[in-house]
């Protein structure tokens, strides 16, 4: 089945339950906002990727509200939004600002990212949210059921998923350009932050930054530099880990072009790690099973420096980041993390000739059609973020199944539909956190 009939078929049956009709204030509301009109935005977290993800929201709308648990981040951002109303606190923000407001941003760490979407789709508000959607597989599955049902629009920000050139790569694959897919590789450079280290001693907070509120529904611990501004996604608490950080990039087209949801088994080998910091490298083995478009395959994943082994290229330069899909009929090779330089094809590999739907001006632009009342954004959470999340964070229970250097852990089988380790109870946790209190999905 090619890509465009699946993407016919998608858009008829979230016509049909409204998932891209604009909401305000409540998620009943039955008239779409006039493509002419304005949407006001409330913006979570405006530093770092926040800043450009704000400011993507100005040039498509009105920011009428921006939070930030820093005040020095939330008094600088403050100039480029004159008519922004300021908070430190997303909860205050949307309760006070709620009938005011037609969609969110959020782009905090990883841990804050499902409380915050939960609330606002709660309230009726059509949510963007960075990737990698959630910290863990349960908020992923929980954001894509809270979506559906409030039937609000919604989108990840992976934006390759918007890129004429990995849906032209993702189309070619699915055409048989490689024939049945055996293996697919994906490597990154990431991490570019400590990971596999010891817990850093207390300090002292600065004085502008609500140390409590950045905590948010993790267990509460010291403050210290070395979790806050950037280096949180090192820890298990706060983030995902280098595959977490890269892979709804880099494995976004593999995802597209062979639906690769619902992993049966996973397993991996790391440097080790204490269960409080991720390991400073990990190769992680998937396996899925057959569907009605493809036959079985496995995929490895590989960071911290590891690559898959040059023999594989057939002579080409592995590149720092990318992807090889290895079939029975050859191999296409696209390096970097969004199929933003093409693809080789290498070993017999057949080039096709594809349709494909062209994006429609970028990742931001696509979400902010579907607010207004067009098709959903190719990475909304019910049918395609929250899945490629839940693929993904998958592997960080085998990472965690491997705390000892060099060796195999365990390897996890899993019950996608139950959410279940059926062979290793130990990683609940990992699969479903606990929220202090205050925050809630």
């Amino acid at each position: 089945m090619s890509y465009l009939t699946d993407r016919r078929r998608f858009l008829k049956s979230t016509a049909l339950t409204g998932v891209g009709v604009f909401v305000a204030g409540t998620a009943a509301a039955e008239d779409s906002k006039s493509p002419n009109e304005r949407v006001r935005f409330a913006c979570i977290g405006v530093g770092g990727k926040g800043s450009s993800d704000s400011h993507d929201a100005k040039t498509h709308g009105d920011v009428v509200g921006i939070c930030d648990i820093d005040d020095d981040t939330l008094e600088k951002a403050s100039k480029g939004f004159s008519q922004a109303q300021k908070y430190s606190d997303f909860r205050k923000m949307l309760d006070e600002l709620g009938k005011n407001i037609d969609a969110v941003t959020v782009s905090t760490p990883d841990h804050m990212h499902a409380p915050a979407s939960a609330m606002a789709m709660r309230m009726g508000k059509a949510c963007f949210t960075q990737k990698p959607l959630t910290r863990t597989i349960f908020e992923a599955r929980k954001l894509g059921d809270i979506a559906r049902e409030m039937k609000v629009a919604t989108q990840m920000g992976n934006q390759g998923t918007a890129s004429n050139s990995l849906r032209k790569t993702a189309e070619v694959i699915r055409a048989g350009a490689v024939g049945n897919v055996k293996e697919v590789h994906v490597w990154t450079n990431r991490p570019i932050w400590p990971q596999g280290v010891g817990r850093p001693a207390p300090s002292e907070a600065p004085k502008t930054v609500h140390w409590d509120l950045w905590l948010g529904p993790a267990p509460e611990r010291p403050y210290s530099a070395e979790y806050h501004p950037f280096k949180w996604r090192g820890w298990w608490d706060f983030g995902s880990g280098a595959l977490g950080d890269m892979a709804c990039h880099t494995v976004n087209m593999p995802f597209m072009a062979l639906d690769l949801r619902d992993p049966t088994g996973v397993q991996a080998t790391t440097s080790g790690h204490n269960g409080d910091s991720f390991p400073k490298w990990s190769i992680i083995n998937y396996d899925f099973a057959a569907n009605g478009n493809r036959q079985p395959l496995k995929m490895v994943w590989y960071d911290g420096g590891k690559k898959p082994s040059p023999e594989l290229f057939d002579g080409e330069q592995v590149s720092e980041t990318g992807v090889l899909l290895i079939g029975d009929k050859g191999k296409l090779f696209a390096p970097g993390d969004y199929c933003e330089k093409g693809y080789k094809l290498l070993a017999g590999a057949t080039d096709k000739d594809v349709e494909f739907e062209k994006a429609a001006g970028g990742h931001f632009a696509e979400f902010i059609r579907a607010v207004k009342g067009g098709p959903p954004a190719r990475s909304n959470f019910a049918n395609y973020a929250g899945p490629l999340t839940e693929t993904i964070l998958l592997g960080n229970l085998a990472v965690w199944a491997a705390p000892e250097a060099d060796s195999p852990g365990k390897k996890i089988d899993w019950d996608a539909r139950n959410l279940k380790a059926t062979n290793a109870p130990e990683v609940a946790s990992v699969v479903t956190p606990t929220y202090r209190d205050g925050y809630k999905l």
